[in-house]
């Protein structure tokens, strides 16, 4: 069971590190696009084909693809090759068709455009970028094949590269001096370039392990197999991606469509998706550190003792304690910093040449980001929790479930707009996640045998979170409040350090399981 512990140090140390570097991203970024019209085009056209790798990549066809390449590759490695190669084959297949087909359409779609300039500049962006999409894919499924074979700390670290060609273009940008729209078609191009070189560098990184043929008719049947689990598991896992794509429509409603919805104006504005871009990637900095983390270490695991119902609970319990461990002071925190940490993110106090937020997107920012902050704990279940449905080859229940929380979400979505705006989508999907998880951990424990009960444990981390919120609002309390950029970082550096050292002292001092499986390297 230590392979557990020790495969979530590498991936989330790894996933760290390029966490900062996409925090470094934004930070500069944001201070190229700002709250405008430029910052919501990019962040919409940016966010197409991770949709699409988190669906089709990391998400779905992994979730898919593992549990039987992990089976392959213990009773037949052979075999299991071919089918690799054979699946790889067909996601690039598949992915560069689905982009000439958008392409087609993004062009028939800038064709009646007419005059508008913003919908012009978001069309022209998104047609820029979605050929990203096959390439962020096929990087996302070698991760999977490279995760059987023990290798985590590669497809944990590939965003690094594409962090870094974004830093460099938007540096250059600044240091030359370039208008927002123009600045911005520079970084989209580094971004083509950093996907390029991350596909590079996963076909190193397999080939002493792996090597893919095109020799793959052997592996027909197995690969319609997984053919056959993928589409459930895709409405099963797309949930949250879903829900984010629902959340980007409704935030560019204005620029794509119109001022109105449902015979109203609409309370969105062309700042929206920059505000409700930008906020996102500060929760799913937690998110994608730990929680997914430990769902990426877990899920091989889990899929190699499917057939052993004991040992398979076990796998599951210490996974569902490592990520509440993790997810509750990472929400609760997010939620108490959250005007300091936009403050600090988002705005141009620190550089009076490119001025980043206004003070009005900053409000609707951390607005946003309580909403967002609520529920990391929620998300972080979650991606366990269909995994452990997938392992078992149980695809219909997490879809069924999936699909409600789709029509939940949108519900939400249209009933808190008007009086949250932005906020309210956050709201939603939080909302969303948690009845979520409600569900799948109800349905799962009837059917997963475990004698790891982990009540004591959630009341214990519920305890010990609660007195590290209580650490860190009293910290914030006395710091006074704050009238420039440097104050607002000192209080967020204050309640960092007050709510983490709080957090271990109680872990040590409660002698919690979860930090020592964290930090063993036995």
């Amino acid at each position: 069971m230590a392979d557990l512990e020790r495969n979530t140090r590498t991936v989330a140390g790894m996933t760290l590190v390029s966490r900062v570097f996409g925090l470094a991203r934004d930070l500069v970024l944001v201070r190229i696009l700002a709250d405008s019209a430029v910052g919501s085009a990019f962040n919409a056209a940016f966010a197409l084909p991770n949709l699409f790798r988190r669906l089709f990549g990391e998400g779905a066809l992994s979730a898919a693809f593992i549990p039987r390449y992990t089976t392959l590759e213990q009773d037949d490695p052979e075999l299991g090759r071919k089918y690799a190669s054979l699946v790889v084959a067909a996601l690039v297949t598949i992915t560069s068709l689905l982009t000439i087909l958008g392409e087609l359409g993004l062009l028939v779609w800038l064709s009646s455009a007419g005059d508008d300039p913003e919908r012009t500049l978001s069309i022209h962006l998104m047609m820029l970028l979605l050929p990203l999409m096959p390439l962020v894919c096929t990087v996302a499924i070698l991760g999977g094949v490279l995760q059987v074979n023990k290798r985590f700390a590669v497809p944990a670290a590939a965003p690094i590269v594409l962090n870094i060609c974004i830093i460099a273009a938007s540096l250059a940008t600044i240091a030359a001096d370039v208008d927002a729209q123009r600045a911005i078609y520079a970084v989209a191009l580094a971004t083509l370039a950093g996907g390029c070189i991350q596909l590079a560098w996963a076909l190193i990184a397999l080939r002493p392990l792996v090597r893919l043929t095109t020799a793959f008719k052997d592996a027909t049947h197995e690969a319609k197999q997984t053919l056959r689990r993928f589409l459930p598991v895709l409405v099963g896992m797309g949930t949250l991606q879903l829900n984010t794509l629902a959340d980007t429509v409704l935030a560019m409603w204005p620029v794509w469509v119109g001022p109105t919805l449902l015979g109203r104006d609409i309370p969105m504005d062309e700042a929206s998706n920059a505000v409700l871009g930008f906020t996102q990637r500060l929760y799913q900095f937690p998110l994608g550190v730990f929680g997914i983390a430990v769902a990426t270490a877990a899920f091989p695991q889990l899929a190699r003792d499917a057939k052993d119902a004991a040992a398979f609970g076990l796998t599951l319990a210490r996974g569902l304690r490592l990520s509440l461990f993790i997810g509750l002071p990472a929400s609760l925190g997010l939620f108490l910093v959250r005007d300091d940490l936009v403050a600090v993110m988002f705005s141009g106090g620190f550089s009076d040449n490119q001025p980043g937020f206004s003070n009005e997107g900053l409000e609707r920012a951390a607005a946003v980001l309580a909403g967002y902050a609520l529920a990391v704990w929620a998300y972080s279940l979650n991606h366990l929790l269909t995994r452990a449905f997938y392992a078992q080859d149980d695809t219909k229940t997490p879809m069924r479930i999936s699909l409600a929380m789709v029509a939940v979400n949108l519900a939400l979505n249209l009933t808190l707009i008007w009086r949250f705006r932005e906020a309210g989508l956050a709201y939603a999907t939080a909302i969303t996640a948690t009845l979520q998880m409600l569900l799948l951990t109800i349905i799962l424990r009837r059917g997963v045998i475990t004698t790891n009960p982990v009540i004591p444990t959630i009341l214990r981390i519920v305890a010990v979170s609660g007195a590290m919120a209580t650490a860190v609002w009293l910290t914030l309390a006395l710091i006074p409040k704050p009238d420039s950029w440097s104050d607002h970082a000192v209080r967020l550096a204050a309640a960092v350090a007050t709510g983490g050292l709080t957090y271990l002292a109680l872990s040590l001092a409660t002698k919690s399981p979860e930090l020592r499986q964290l930090i063993s390297r036995r």
